[in-house]
């Protein structure tokens, strides 16, 4: 699930960055593209296959198979966020290494070679026959055209061509893909005359996530580099989508849903629920990359003493100091790609982007509470929620709905972790400049994600690599640092024995968020009841002349003065719910009392004023609380 709240409108793709002059011409055109780009043991087709303009070469790929089928969950999940967010906010832009001494003519036929391969990169969505177009197939083309755009590096250094190939790909990032064209991908070579020095990938998400994009990495380093490999092993989208449609599919999607409406009913619908948070998304989310030798060597021995595995180890962690930040004992964290945990899809070239859905009990429970018992309690929830993962997004976003009606309390999706660190070649974190420090922190450009906090860890083996991602409503850019270096002062600490929860302050320097004003427990939930008086009167606007509310017994009322003949507790409700995204400290009432009162108001005696109706608003239960 990717679904997310408060997404303004970006500026146009073509105000994200001014590249135009960048684009300069290629140095000559390139007869010998047709003998060099020959595919090893063809004929010579590269005449009638490549063509040649300035700064562009467009090429024919010519996969085998074809066909057609219903979209895969995480197609369904992917395609509904294209259509709702910006491009930058779903597309996936990404620089691969290069074998040195690569060619224009090598680089083009590897490309090639590479959506031959693989039927995702291959796939297309052409509208359905629904008012809102949205597809409800995907088809296979068999053959078609791609295209290379080409940029010379001119007299740029290697930090200069890095920082090129950066702006390159943040101005393509926000173009929107064509669904009803192949293929998933566009490419930018980055070039000193035949050769290649960097390429520049941006990919449509309903086509490939990131783990996708890291497996696709190898394929074309190996391409690249003359080699010939196997014919690729993995399900097609078209295979896992009628799997998914099995009865076995229908029983695991349904399974799902289950434990998603257990997490949404009775955990907490905002993690990071404290002062500073403001109605709306932030304008940016702070990120930073951290690396470290010598905490790869402590995460290590903290494996070996406690029998898990690292990607556990590091979630026990950054919950740990979550809940630490968050001054809670309990959160809900996103894990993303989560069907990557089964072995059936790990190498799967698509996108799977759905969520786990992770209730945890962080602790401590008690003074003797530590990152041991933690770890345990990390690994059997990961578990859960991985294996309740495999998710139709029409009927969650549903659910989500649904809960917030009943519940009141909208599920806002703050905390999450995307674990990349199987895929990821080595090659890709080799080829950065050796670390100045360890830990290394470096900062990272903001990123347009709504999150309040993020960890995507990018390597276990030889040295830990993380980015962190960090909400500014929740951490100041110096808290965010404290927090990232909090993770190898834990691991440090654990690699020695067990480490006391207790003892996590004093690590990490960093302070809990403070709940100051009237704020209330009410459930799994901490409700600032100042964000609920402003919930209440901002969705009902003129239609109340006053708002009054009360708590009793860890449940909400709301009193309305109005003028408004025709409003109810249902018509209060359903107003109310409506305003709840992005309002994550506050809830709708559960009960509502409407009074009419006519004329200019004077000071009320609530108590003293009749009720017109009262009710909770909701409608019969389709979920219960």
């Amino acid at each position: 699930m990717t679904k997310h709240q408060d997404n303004p409108e970006g500026p146009p793709a073509s105000q994200i960055s001014g590249l135009d002059h960048m684009i300069g011409p290629l140095v000559a055109s390139r007869p010998h593209l047709a003998q060099t780009c020959e595919p090893k043991g063809a004929t010579d087709v590269m005449t009638h296959d490549v063509t040649e303009t300035e700064g562009l070469i467009t090429a024919r790929f010519h996969g085998v198979g074809g066909g057609s089928g219903p979209l895969t969950l995480g197609q369904d999940n992917m395609l509904r966020c294209i259509g709702r967010d910006r491009p930058e906010q779903i597309n996936r832009e990404s620089v691969w290494p290069v074998p040195e001494g690569t060619t224009v003519a090598t680089a083009v036929d590897a490309l090639r070679a590479l959506l031959e391969r693989h039927e995702s990169l291959r796939t297309v969505f052409p509208p359905g026959p629904g008012k809102d177009g949205f597809p409800e197939r995907q088809e296979v083309r068999a053959e078609g055209e791609f295209t290379v755009a080409l940029v010379p590096v001119g007299d740029r250094d290697g930090a200069g061509i890095d920082a090129l190939a950066d702006e390159l790909g943040r101005a393509d990032v926000a173009v929107p893909f064509d669904l009803t064209a192949a293929p998933r991908l566009r490419f930018t070579l980055l070039t000193e005359g035949k050769l290649v020095h960097r390429l520049v990938v941006v990919g449509c998400h309903a086509g490939v996530d990131g783990v996708a994009v890291t497996l696709l990495i190898r394929d074309w380093l190996a391409l690249a580099a003359g080699a010939q490999l196997p014919p690729a092993g993995s399900r097609t989208p078209l295979e896992l989508a009628a799997l998914e449609q099995s009865p076995q599919g229908r029983r695991k999607t349904a399974a799902a849903l289950k434990h998603w409406e257990s997490v949404l009913t009775a955990g907490p619908s905002s993690s990071f629920s404290v002062d500073g948070m403001t109605p709306g998304a932030s304008e940016g989310t702070a990120a930073l990359l951290l690396r470290s030798r010598a905490a790869a060597a402590d995460l290590e021995a903290v494996c070996r003493r406690t029998a898990a595995g690292p990607s556990a180890v590091l979630f026990a962690v950054f919950a740990a100091l979550a809940a630490h930040r968050a001054a809670r004992t309990d959160l809900v964290i996103s894990a993303l790609s989560a069907n990557r945990q089964r072995s059936a899809l790990a190498d799967h070239i698509g996108t799977l982007a759905q969520d786990a859905l992770i209730a945890l009990e962080v602790g401590p429970s008690a003074a003797d509470d530590d990152l041991d018992a933690l770890i345990g309690r990390t690994k059997v929830a990961s578990f859960t929620g991985y294996w309740h993962s495999t998710l139709n997004a029409d009927k969650v976003w549903q659910l989500v709905e649904d809960v917030a009606e009943q519940r009141g309390a909208r599920f806002a999706r703050q905390i999450v972790v995307n674990d990349l660190s199987l895929a990821i070649p080595e090659t890709l974190s080799d080829a950065r400049p050796a670390p100045t420090a360890d830990p290394e922190v470096q900062w990272l450009p903001d990123q347009p994600l709504p999150v309040r906090l993020m960890l995507n860890i990018l390597r276990t083996a030889g040295s830990l690599e993380f980015a962190l991602l960090a909400c500014p409503q929740v951490f100041e850019r110096a808290d965010a640092e404290r927090f990232a270096r909090a993770v190898p002062a834990v691991l440090a600490a654990a690699a020695a024995g067990p480490l006391p929860l207790t003892e996590l302050a004093a690590l990490s320097g960093l302070s809990p968020a403070t709940r100051t004003g009237d704020w209330q427990r009410i459930g799994a939930d901490w409700i600032d009841l100042a964000a609920v008086r402003a919930l209440v009167a901002d969705a009902l606007g003129a239609r109340a002349t006053a708002v009054d509310l009360g708590h009793q017994d860890g449940r909400l009322t709301a009193r309305i003065a109005t003028t408004d003949q025709d409003l109810t507790p249902a018509a209060a409700h359903h107003a109310v719910v409506a305003a709840l995204p992005g309002r994550e400290t506050a809830m709708a009432p559960h009960h509502y009392a409407v009074h009419h009162h006519p004329g200019p108001l004077p000071l009320l005696t609530w108590p003293t004023l009749p009720a017109h109706a009262e009710g909770s608003g909701r409608a019969e239960a389709a979920v219960a609380e």
